[in-house]
């Protein structure tokens, strides 16, 4: 049998495009050519613009813009690039005041904190969490089963793997030249992070750095250099300090 959904009066929506058992809460404006799946729930004030796929189960909460266009205000070197699209999945749910730009895809039952902001030409995966205040920068790409703590900065052009943990508080640069008034593809370039890392609380990644499969980078230190697979770095600059230790 099917499920009516629930449309407040004040809430502007153009789309016609809703699944089934859909509530949409006052004040919340949903742009033409939004696709809505079943069972998903947007609260007051959000906006959902034109290009976005809500797939089933999803729920955006209040305040929350999905379909930011980036604009550079002729202060940025660098100049946005972007596909009028987003994809979020099935049963991710949304913060309250998120800002997700265009060109953003989320995978499935992921969670994305209060005021987390995510740039254009983004990735996440599916079973994540980016948690509260986390900024996305473009052109990043996330794994999946990855957790990114309150607070920290991905830089852009960065990519992360699966099975991550990033910390509170930790802040990724991609330019070495930060006076250099023009932008390079190929010498911006954020950290890389592979499978299973972990980086502790308050750690900085200068940019290209590689933390490899298994790597733990300390609270507080400062890598400016590769970090080895499955190795334990401390400090200021980073050490490597042991190996980490195997589980028996």
């Amino acid at each position: 049998m099917q499920t009516v959904s629930k449309i407040s009066d004040l809430a502007v929506v153009e789309t016609k495009n809703i699944g089934e058992n859909v509530r949409i809460d006052e004040f919340a404006v949903v742009r033409k050519t939004v696709n809505i799946g079943n069972n998903v729930i947007i609260h007051p004030h959000t906006v959902i613009n034109s290009g976005a796929e809500l797939a089933d189960g999803v729920e955006i909460f209040p305040g929350t813009v999905v379909g930011k266009e980036p604009k550079g205000a002729g202060a940025i070197a660098r100049v946005p690039r972007y596909d009028k699209h987003i994809v979020v999945g099935e049963n991710s749910s949304i913060g309250p005041n998120a800002v997700i730009f265009y060109d953003v895809e989320i995978g499935s039952h992921t969670l994305i904190g209060d005021g987390a902001s995510i740039r254009e030409q983004c990735r996440i995966g599916s079973q994540c969490i980016i948690s509260r205040y986390v900024t996305v920068n473009y052109n990043t790409i996330i794994g999946d089963r990855t957790k990114v703590m309150d607070l920290t900065h991905i830089t852009g052009n960065s990519k992360i793997g699966n099975n991550v943990f990033i910390s509170i508080n930790i802040g990724m640069t991609n330019d070495n030249q930060p006076g250099v008034n023009r932008y390079e593809e190929d010498r911006i370039l954020g950290p890389v992070i592979h499978d299973g890392a972990i980086i502790g609380a308050g750690a900085t990644l200068l940019p290209g750095v590689v933390i490899d499969k298994g790597a733990i980078v300390g609270a507080g230190a400062v890598v400016t250099h590769d970090v080895p697979a499955k190795s334990v770095v401390m400090g200021i600059p980073a050490r490597v300090i042991r190996k980490v230790e195997s589980e028996k």
